[in-house]
């Protein structure tokens, strides 16, 4: 039986060497310049990688993984496991006018995890060469290209000791630049995980011979948990062949995760509601005639609301090249609990609960609520009233609690936030639970995900904390006081979670009400790369607060929706 991942590439190079594990496509179009890895190829590369770890005697120590889109991530990631070093996959400077915000991402980082190499492409790597006298942080870091590791190098390779509770890698939360919180994700949970997806999405043997072993198209960032367990660890799990290509090339022309599907007939393959409607509003009647999207079985949907409307429009449109309603696989999951919690059922058209309605087949219309399946094997979901900590009758919304062995260890180096979150106990239930901070509710055993407790925005597959928001929005101009600023989403139905900041400004200032409202979107936009739908200027003293000072962001939504703002331009002109 395999004791992690490491054993699993073992049995697999040694079994079918030649059998492609994973091809890039380079330009993200299905007739360019594709890249293929096989397993023989993978595990020489991942354990040259180990070996040079190995031989600096960085066992046990944490790799920062700084690699733009591309196949060579996946040697470096796996060469950590290989090596019993802790791999902490980071976001590479991307541009100009990500170089800063990346930048100072990666340095708290490094500096959180205690990184004692970097691990990354050639041209990361030279820029940070370049900037090093500018960088303290990285003083006494070592850095290498991975690809400057030769495969000679693999020949000196040792087998590390592994155990169920080894951290295996910090996956950081994406939002927050302030206070990073690395989850501790070990092998013992990559392995639970990996036989959670595989049994929830109907990996099955029988289903790979089916498909000659193509599992999954991504264009996920890797770097992220949705773009890693299931795209390139759930492939490795298996066996199986999986196709890459980078995010941006998704987001140039949607399309081209479409004519990927088309071309290579995956079993599986998925993203984000955003993406389903960005490759509506690119959809034309050239492209839907091109596409044959027949074999597609499981279009995950999941890391942000799922709407209902948007599955029946894709369904409609896409209905003609093949896609079937049943295809689609909505689904709930956390890096805190390694990624995935509950699934739909394969080949079961998703549950649709209208709001007046809690029968099965009350669901058609387009605000109807959508469920996120059932827990996978060995995984325990209850439904928490977060203040009393008890159990909610079923029907009922409370905070989703997660008990299994795909929960994290906990926050790296974080007991505070670890006891906090990871720490919970339930009456009749053995064992802790993890406090996911979303609010939701079970029917018929399915789990409805209706909201977030914290205060997280996801816009477009990322999230961002308001307080970072918040925080530039009152440094773009010093007419903004400290902590009078508020940013929440706004669900705007087909358009999706928008983001609007409100903040208070002195009835003096309404002159100048138009150039501060361009600050904020500007600032927010470039060191945030987020679109703001709407600012609203306030009078000093009417954003709602607690009794403590802090900001109230529920409330002032509330308001923002109900159109009861005292807007400074109003009140300049009464």
């Amino acid at each position: 039986m395999a004791r992690s991942l490491v054993d699993l590439l073992t049995t697999h190079a040694s079994i079918h060497p030649d059998r492609t594990a994973y091809r890039y496509l380079v330009t993200g179009d299905s007739d360019g310049e594709i890249q293929h890895l096989t397993y023989g190829r993978l595990a020489v590369r991942s354990r040259a990688v180990a070996a040079w770890l190995q031989e600096r005697g960085l066992a046990g120590s944490r790799a920062m993984l700084l690699h733009p889109p591309g196949l060579d991530f996946i040697s470096a990631y796996l060469g950590c496991l290989s090596a019993g070093v802790a791999a902490v996959p980071g976001v590479p400077p991307q541009g100009r006018s990500q170089n800063h915000r990346a930048l100072t991402r990666m340095k708290r980082l490094v500096a959180d995890a205690d990184a004692k190499v970097i691990l990354g492409g050639r041209e990361v790597v030279a820029a940070l060469d370049s900037m090093a006298e500018h960088l303290p942080e990285l003083d006494g870091i070592a850095r290498i290209a991975t690809e400057d590791i030769p495969d000679e190098t693999a020949a000196g390779w040792r087998e590390p000791e592994l155990a169920a509770d080894t951290v295996a890698f910090l996956q950081y939360t994406s939002g927050s630049t302030s206070a990073p919180r690395g989850v501790a994700v070990t092998h013992g949970n990559l392995l639970d995980n990996e036989r959670v997806i595989t049994e929830r999405m109907g990996h099955t043997p029988e289903v790979l011979a089916e498909y000659g072993n193509e599992l999954i198209v991504s264009w996920l960032p890797v770097y992220h948990d949705m773009g890693l367990m299931g795209p390139v660890l759930n492939t490795l799990y298996l066996g199986a062949t999986s196709t890459l290509f980078s995010p941006l090339h998704f987001l140039q022309r949607p399309a081209r995760w479409l004519e990927a599907v088309s071309r290579f007939r995956p079993h599986t393959s998925g993203g984000p509601n955003f993406a389903y409607e960005l490759c509506l509003k690119h959809a034309t009647e050239d492209l839907v005639d091109r596409l044959d999207l027949g074999s597609w079985k499981v279009a995950f949907n999941g890391a942000e609301p799922v709407r209902a409307a948007t599955l029946r429009r894709f369904a409609e449109t896409f209905g003609e090249a093949g896609f079937r309603r049943e295809a689609f696989y909505p689904c709930y999951g956390l890096a805190e609990a390694t990624l995935m919690v509950t699934g739909g059922a394969v080949d079961a058209p998703p549950t649709l609960l209208s709001p007046a309605e809690t029968g099965p087949h009350a669901g058609e219309a387009d605000a109807a609520a959508v469920g996120c399946g059932r827990p996978g094997p060995g995984v325990t979901v209850a439904v928490v009233d977060p203040g009393r900590q008890e159990e909610m009758p079923e029907g009922e919304t409370g905070e989703i609690w997660v008990a299994g062995a795909s929960v994290a260890k906990g926050y790296w180096r974080n007991a505070l936030a670890t006891r906090e979150t990871f720490r919970a106990t339930l009456p009749r239930h053995e064992g802790r639970f993890l406090r996911t901070g979303d609010l939701g509710f079970l029917h018929d055993g399915e789990l409805f995900v209706t909201g977030r407790l914290k205060d997280l925005i996801v816009i477009d597959g990322r999230n961002h904390y308001p307080q970072d928001l918040e925080l530039s929005a009152e440094l773009s101009h010093p007419a903004l006081r400290p902590g009078c600023t508020a940013a929440f989403s706004v669900d705007l139905g087909t358009e999706g979670e928008q983001t609007v900041v409100v903040a208070e400004l002195a009835p003096d200032m309404a002159g100048e009400s138009e150039k501060v409202t361009d600050l904020i979107r500007s600032t927010i936009g470039e060191v945030h790369s987020l679109p703001v739908r709407d600012v609203v200027l306030v009078m000093p003293g009417t954003i709602p607060k607690t009794s403590s000072g802090k900001i109230q962001r529920h409330a002032t939504r509330t308001a923002y929706l109900g159109g009861t703002l005292a807007r400074v331009t109003e009140a300049a002109e009464s």
